[in-house]
Order: C-alpha cells, then sequence, then structure tokens
C-alpha cells in the first residue's frame, strides 16, 4: 500500500508540476479547471501576441528606416555642404581653365597672323645689291634708315645673347649713345649696366626706389656716367656713376603722387629731362638748379585730370613734347606756350576717329597728313589721327 501511495502521489506530483509548468506557459495563475478555456485564450492571444510581434517588428523597421533616412539625410545635407564648398573652387578652377583657354586662344591667333604676315607676303620692295649700288653713286640718302626696316633683315631676326642677372620683370632698356653698354631696371629695384658684346655686367647697384622701376636712361653727352630713373612708388631718381665702375650715389629729384612710368631726353642735353606720372603732373628736371624739378603741367580734360603713362620729347623741337594717358587724347605741348587758363595748355590733341566721343557741335576737326598705324593680332591697318580743338581756336 505505502508503495502505491507513493506511486499515486509521484504521479500527481507529476501532473502538478506539468500544470503548473502549463500554467507558467499561459501565463495564467488559476486552476486546472480552467486549462482548456484559457488554453483557447491563450490561442487568441498567442494569435494577437504574433500580430503584435508582428506589428513590433514593423514598427522596428519603421524605425530603422526613419534612422536610415536620417542618417541619409544628414549625409545629404554633408554633401551640399561639400557641393558648395566645391562650388567656388569649381568656378575658380573654370575661370582659369577659360583663362588658360583664352590666352591660348590669343596666342594662336597671334602666331597665325604672324604666319599670315610672314609667308603669304608680296615680294620687298628693298633689295639689297640695287641699294648698295645706289649707295655707292651718292644717290640714296635714305639707305641706313630703308635697311633697317627692310623686311628681309626683320625676318632673320634671331636670339642672339641672353643676359641674366635680375631676379623680377625687366621693365626697362636703354643703350648709351654709343651703343656699347646696356642698362636695365627691374621690379627687384636694381639697375644693371651691361657690357652686352661680352654678356657680362659692368655695374650692378640698388636704384634707391621702393618699388618697381619702369625706367632707366642714360643722359646724352654726359660721358655714361649719369642714369636718370623713376618707378612706380612716384620718384623721380639720378645715379652717379663713377669711372672705376661703381655707383656713387643716388638721389631723388622729383616726387610724383602716382607711378611715374616715363622719362623724356631732350637729344643733346645732359642736364634736362621730364618725367610724367599717373597723378597727372609734368616735371621738367634740370640738374644743375638747386631744386632741380619744377612743374611743367597738369594734364586735365575738362577740369578732370588726366592720368600720364608716356611722354616723349619732339627731337627736332626739344620745347615741345607729347604726352598720353588714361583717355583716348594725345596732347601736345609747348613748353613756351603752356597756359592751363587756355585749353588747359594743350598745343594740339589728336585721336582717332573711332575714339572720339566729343559732341560735333563744339569741335572742329579735320585730318592731319601724319597716319597712325594700329597693330593687333587680328587687324594692320592705317588710320588717320584727327586733331581736335576747341572751335573758338581756330581761325580760318
Amino acid at each position: 500500500m505505502s508503495g502505491a501511495e507513493e506511486g499515486r502521489e509521484t504521479s500527481s506530483g507529476i501532473e502538478v508540476e506539468a500544470s503548473d509548468l502549463s500554467l507558467s506557459l499561459t501565463g495564467d495563475d488559476g486552476g486546472p479547471n480552467r486549462t482548456s478555456t484559457e488554453s483557447r485564450g491563450t490561442d487568441t492571444e498567442s494569435s494577437g501576441e504574433d500580430k503584435d510581434s508582428d506589428s513590433m517588428e514593423d514598427t522596428g523597421h519603421y524605425s530603422i528606416n526613419d534612422e536610415n533616412r536620417v542618417h541619409d539625410h544628414s549625409e545629404e545635407e554633408e554633401e551640399e555642404e561639400e557641393e558648395e564648398e566645391e562650388q567656388p573652387r569649381r568656378h575658380v578652377q573654370r575661370k582659369r581653365a577659360n583663362r588658360d583657354q583664352d590666352s591660348s586662344d590669343d596666342e594662336r591667333a597671334l602666331e597665325d597672323w604672324v604666319s599670315s604676315e610672314t609667308s603669304a607676303l608680296p615680294r620687298p620692295r628693298w633689295q639689297a645689291l640695287p641699294a648698295l649700288r645706289e649707295r655707292e653713286l651718292g644717290s640714296s640718302a635714305r639707305f641706313v634708315y630703308e635697311a633697317c626696316g627692310a623686311r628681309v633683315f626683320v625676318q632673320r631676326f634671331r636670339l642672339q645673347h641672353g643676359l641674366e642677372a635680375h631676379t623680377g620683370c625687366v621693365n626697362t632698356l636703354h643703350f648709351n649713345q654709343r651703343g656699347t653698354w646696356l642698362a636695365s631696371g627691374s621690379d627687384d629695384l636694381k639697375v644693371v649696366v651691361w657690357d652686352w658684346v661680352r654678356r657680362q655686367p659692368v655695374l650692378d647697384f640698388e636704384s634707391g626706389h621702393k618699388s618697381n622701376v619702369f625706367q632707366a636712361k642714360f643722359l646724352p653727352n654726359s660721358g655714361d656716367s649719369t642714369l636718370a630713373m623713376c618707378a612706380r612708388d612716384g620718384q623721380v631718381r639720378v645715379a652717379e656713376l663713377s669711372a672705376t665702375q661703381c655707383c656713387k650715389n643716388t638721389k631723388r629729384v622729383a616726387q610724383h603722387k602716382g607711378a611715374s612710368h616715363k622719362l623724356a631726353l631732350e637729344p643733346d642735353s645732359p642736364c634736362t629731362f621730364l618725367s610724367a606720372g599717373e597723378d597727372a603732373v609734368v616735371f621738367t628736371i634740370d640738374l644743375r638748379q638747386d631744386r632741380p624739378a619744377s612743374k611743367l603741367v597738369v594734364t586735365k580734360e575738362k577740369e578732370k585730370k588726366v592720368g600720364l603713362y608716356t611722354i616723349y620729347v619732339n627731337p627736332a623741337n626739344t620745347h615741345q613734347f607729347a604726352v598720353g594717358g588714361r583717355d583716348q587724347f594725345v596732347r601736345i605741348y609747348d613748353q613756351r606756350k603752356i597756359d592751363e587758363n587756355e585749353n588747359n595748355g594743350v598745343l594740339k590733341k589728336f585721336c582717332p576717329h573711332h575714339l572720339s566721343s566729343w559732341p560735333v557741335t563744339m569741335m572742329k576737326t579735320f585730318t592731319s597728313s601724319t597716319p597712325l598705324t594700329v597693330m593687333g593680332p587680328s587687324m594692320l591697318k592705317d588710320i588717320r589721327a584727327t586733331e581736335i580743338m576747341p572751335q573758338v581756336r581756330l581761325s580760318f
């Protein structure tokens, strides 16, 4: 009996454990009588849980998509920022490429123009043998001028020497009167005097300027002992050279309020020359005076100053000089007749027809007998300048 009772207890214990296990699986604390009904409930609940789990899985899937979207959006923003940063670079690169292309196009156009002007030109008018014969007979007074400009010689130009001493751009070159020395000025603020035949520098000195040297010229009849210089800093300086091939000193003789680009020498004067600057002022400089510089004229157009870039003295009449600058006019002055109250001191004024913008009612125009030659990569033609003077100045 005791063994049977023990078997029943163990079996009942197994049943109890099984019922507890079923209850724990179903999540209900009720008794064994509710297992069937609750199993149905558990089936429905399990199906609901499956649906819920599916929905949760779906929502989890959606939440992952949202995270991916946020991540993708941040990546898109980063890409947009990178594109915005790269746009200026691309723009600069595009500009640089266009500039390079334009420069290459210009160079190609220039080469095409040069080749067209040198290959298909008519037969040269100047012939060497007939010209030499005429010179021997004394019937050719312009032999040198015609020979120097002859195409047969110009087309034979080749590089003869390369002179290296400067570390910056070379802005100016000037031979002495005998043609034995060559002066060069550069952005490195130095002036070098060359014995160009031997390809050696005779003299190398600091100009004393604070910015780019634009011109350095030997003064005529000075024994190659005086150099006049001008530069971007507006200074006009004079260098005194010694026979021992050294520079004694440089001194400032004039000061423009803008850059001074050019000097104009008088052909036979070792002491006087002119300078022009972007401040529209022309200085006359006489090295024999204690104060060498005196203001000669201020170039104006209708009370507005015109910055000057070039100046040249008439070799046939050293009282006259021409200037050119920021507008379209070439002005001629006479040092003896400058009156700024009358036509701003201008003796004559010239302008190409296509650049003239004065009203016709305020001027008289007539064609000068001297043509101006305008050359460019795509054109080569002669145009005649127009002299422009106020109507009150003209008398017929």
